[in-house]
């Protein structure tokens, strides 16, 4: 956004800039999604080539069965949590919040470490069950902050949902305790690490009405994240309804938080170091912060996804490369001479 101490022109130049950077990393984002369905292990790593697709029909089965829904949702869970993290680092007005937060990554971890514990791991219903100890994890943290009697509501909510991360966190440690270290542990850890190996068309139209209605909310009103990082005495002088828009915001951002994590399991650090990133490419205005989120979120998730599949024989777990590359970046961000957001 720009300040009264900056010249229109310069304002111009600015938004002119930022338009132009969103335009490059959707098209970087459409390019490498493309290049990505022919690139993977078939039968060993090679490059898929429009002759060699269009004479064999394994190879198209692999691109429409496996690959495309496969991309499609890491790019929809790069941009989900990448959103909901910029969402509740500008709500909260702390920069170390990700969309785990408030219980919300640890109860779907439970939920499906429940699952598989006690009712034989079938794959629609860990899904569910993280999905439903997801929104679990929230309600938690909500009524928790409610019986707190000290500091504003969003210091509340924040210890509230610190304690109940911690207590499925705990949970889910006993599970694994509890757990067959043959079949049920094994099982129970590779959910943890996260990844996409098991991605159908089923379960990606699954989680996509929740997912694309979610995003849409949440780009519809960024401009209102502008006002509700300020005060509530000066956002509601502004015209904001800052307990109702805040509820709608943090809702939708952990309504797709929940949706992605259900099907990928824990996928660390999108939702943290993407949103620095794009502040600093883009500035603090969310008007173009969080769209520039989504992309780059979205662009760095298919990154990482390809690498899992094709680095290695055997797939390496995607959060395990998202944790790597993202406390690398944070790393750098945070040691740069000039950490300052672009204004």
């Amino acid at each position: 956004m720009c300040s009264v101490a900056v010249s229109p022109k310069a304002c111009s130049h600015i938004s002119g800039w930022s338009n132009r950077a969103l335009v490059i990393f959707a098209l970087a984002l459409l390019l490498v999604t493309g290049v990505s369905l022919l690139v993977g292990r078939y039968p060993s790593f090679s490059l898929l080539t429009p002759e060699r697709l269009a004479e064999d029909r394994l190879a198209q089965l692999l691109i429409l069965n496996l690959r495309l829904p496969r991309l499609i949702t890491a790019a929809l869970m790069g941009m989900s949590l990448a959103a909901a993290g910029e969402v509740m680092q500008m709500i909260f007005a702390n920069p170390l919040v990700e969309p785990g937060f408030l219980g919300v990554s640890q109860g779907a971890a439970f939920g499906a470490s429940l699952c598989i514990v006690f009712f034989g791991g079938a794959v629609w219903f860990v899904q569910v069950s993280a999905a439903l100890f997801a929104f679990m994890g929230l309600i938690l943290s909500y009524f928790l902050a409610r019986q707190i009697r000290f500091g504003g509501w969003v210091l509340r909510l924040l210890l509230a949902g610190i304690a109940v991360s911690a207590l499925f966190s705990s949970a889910v440690g006993i599970l694994k305790y509890l757990a067959d270290p043959l079949s049920q542990l094994p099982e129970i850890t590779f959910w943890l690490l996260g990844g996409l190996w098991g991605i159908t068309w089923s379960k990606l139209l699954a989680i996509l009405p929740v997912v694309l209605v979610g995003l849409a909310v949440l780009v519809i009103m960024r401009w209102r994240l502008n006002l509700l990082s300020l005060a509530d005495q000066t956002a509601f002088s502004l015209g904001v309804a800052p307990g109702r828009e805040r509820a709608l915001l943090l809702g939708s951002a952990v309504a797709i938080t929940a949706a992605v994590v259900s099907v990928s399991g824990l996928v660390a650090w999108i939702g943290l170091i993407v949103p620095h990133l794009a502040r600093r490419l883009f500035g603090a205005d969310t008007r173009m912060a969080l769209p520039g989120s989504m992309l780059i979120g979205g662009l760095f998730a298919v990154l990482c996804d390809d690498l899992a599949r094709t680095l290695l024989a055997g797939e390496i777990p995607m959060g395990i490369l998202t944790s790597l590359f993202g406390a690398m970046g944070f790393i750098v961000i945070m040691s740069s001479r000039n950490p300052g957001l672009r204004k």
